[in-house]
């Protein structure tokens, strides 16, 4: 499975390049707020494994007013660096890799500090 180009956005990390991306739309699950915000990882120059990460909120355009966050590269960058911790090797062929991250998990990547959720306006 790849990621496709357009859309997507590079990130360097410790001399290796990835390419990570968003959903252009939600999905059904993610617009009602049922699911996760998720995004994809895999490096920008290689095939192998792709990262599926799973956050505790959901995407800034879902349809009702539950908590999301801005997604920004720092983060993105935080949870490579976990993946990588805890087994993920983009080299290497086989299934996507996935990372569901609780609230706890992104308090610990911001150094201790609560995520900053925000809930944005009911749309109608």
């Amino acid at each position: 499975m790849a990621i496709p180009k357009k859309g997507s956005r590079l990130i360097t990390m410790d001399g290796t390049v990835y390419r990570w991306r968003v959903r252009r739309k939600p999905t059904y699950c993610q617009g009602n707020s049922w699911g996760p915000m998720t995004f994809a990882v895999e490096l920008a120059d290689a095939s192998g494994r792709v990262l599926l990460v799973s956050l505790p909120c959901s995407r800034p355009d879902a349809w009702w007013g539950e908590r999301t966050m801005a997604l920004r590269p720092v983060l993105v960058a935080a949870f490579i660096r976990t993946a990588l911790r805890h087994g993920w090797t983009p080299r290497q062929a086989g299934n996507a890799f996935e990372l569901a991250l609780t609230d706890e998990d992104l308090t610990e990547l911001m150094n201790g500090q609560p995520p900053a959720y925000s809930v944005p306006f009911m749309r109608r």
